[in-house]
């Protein structure tokens, strides 16, 4: 009886282990709140990607263009006489002041000259002298008529041909200053001095290659830049105005970025601009006027000129959720149910920071994504995560 009860639990035990068994290999597991179906090997749902509506409000779009810098006046100093430079009174780089001395010439021949001057006028006045006793002796002897009208008036004559002569000299002693005075050589405005290619002992005249030096005055500078036809046509339909003038009145103030790269602290006004399209470079000029107190600019620097133009109506889109295709731009927008839809869009070559003017392809209210296009494809459906409109678009708000 005892063996028998021991066998009947050995079979049920082996029963119980296959079973076991058989259960665990077949990846039986107990339901745990309705996901036994739908468990580890079932279907995860749409991807998770950022998504956000097209920017449409007020921003503000740079233009950026290089430009040349140069004085508000560069004046070459240029001798009017010849002769050799006694002195040089400035260095290269200096500052100087309106009527500064910068050179002394010596001639000797405009010292003669003033000499031999002094001389002819000293011999004229004499003349003269002697012409007005020649009148007053003839007068008395006239009004007596001892001799006829004829003497008096021959003797005035002479009187007027002396006075005139003696004016000829002192002209010529004036001329003859002159030319001396040619020979001190003072700064016209203030201004820093250029190079100076002559040394003292150098023989210079009017008619040499090179100026003795140049001044620049550079409390005011000008900026000069241009706009090919292309460029030039979107500026104009940008910024607002019936004629030039005006578009230039109702401009915004233009900023300076220096060489370096770094933005020139001062803002200026583009102020001019030329009427006509170069037929040889076929773009318009136009200048800027900056002021330059502190001196940091010099004339010939290179810089480029950085143009903000308001827009109220603008489209925005980050330039991550773009990407190129056969040369062109496309975007995924989102359908009504929250499917990819390749799409394609012309943008402005000015970017706003990291964000592009839409020019056309899309709307007001469209929604796209704007991150990971790369892992997309059209139809393919998503589950859209909505974006920070204010960090993504911050670019727009940015109008200094």
């Amino acid at each position: 009886m005892k063996m028998s009860i021991t066998t009947n639990t050995v079979l049920l035990l082996f029963q119980l282990s296959t079973a076991l068994v058989v259960l665990t290999s077949c990846g039986g597991k107990p339901a745990a709140g309705g996901q036994g179906a739908a468990g580890q090997g079932g279907p995860t749902g749409p991807a998770p990607y950022q998504s956000a509506e097209v920017y449409s409000g007020p921003a503000t779009m740079f233009y950026s263009y290089p430009a040349t810098v140069q004085g508000e006046q560069n004046v070459e100093i240029r001798p009017k006489v010849d002769g050799f430079i006694q002195n040089i009174f400035v260095d290269e780089g200096a500052t100087v002041h309106k009527g500064e001395p910068l050179f002394e010439l010596r001639n000797p021949q405009y010292e003669a000259a003033v000499r031999t001057a002094v001389a002819a006028v000293k011999i004229a006045e004499a003349d003269v002298q002697t012409a007005e006793m020649d009148v007053e002796k003839v007068r008395p002897l006239v009004e007596r008529k001892i001799i006829s009208d004829y003497e008096l008036k021959s003797k005035q004559y002479t009187l007027n041909s002396k006075k005139a002569s003696l004016a000829s000299a002192q002209a010529d002693l004036v001329n003859a200053k002159v030319n001396v005075g040619y020979t001190y050589l003072t700064s016209p405005s203030n201004g820093v001095i250029g190079t100076i290619p002559y040394k003292v002992g150098s023989l210079v005249s009017s008619t040499s290659a090179n100026p003795l030096t140049t001044v620049y005055n550079t409390n005011n500078i000008y900026v000069y830049f241009s706009l090919n036809e292309k460029q030039l046509l979107e500026f104009s339909r940008r910024v607002k105005g019936a004629t030039l003038k005006e578009k230039l009145a109702t401009m915004d103030d233009v900023s300076l970025i220096l060489a370096d790269g770094t933005e020139y602290p001062e803002k200026g006004r583009i102020v001019t601009a030329s009427g006509l399209i170069s037929t040889e470079t076929g773009s318009v000029s136009f200048r800027a006027n900056f002021p330059n107190k502190v001196g940091l600019i010099r004339s010939g620097s290179s810089a480029t000129i950085k143009i903000p133009v308001q827009m109220e109506n603008a489209l925005l889109i980050p330039q991550n959720a773009t990407y190129d295709m056969q040369g062109q731009k496309f975007v995924y927008t989102l359908s009504d149910k929250d499917s990819t839809v390749n799409t394609s869009v012309s943008v402005s070559a000015n970017p706003i920071g990291n964000l592009y003017v839409v020019e056309s392809g899309l709307k007001k209210g469209d929604k796209l994504v704007v991150e990971g296009v790369g892992n997309l494809k059209p139809g393919m459906a998503i589950k859209p995560l909505p974006s920070n409109a204010d960090s993504l678009y911050a670019d727009a708000g940015k109008h200094k």
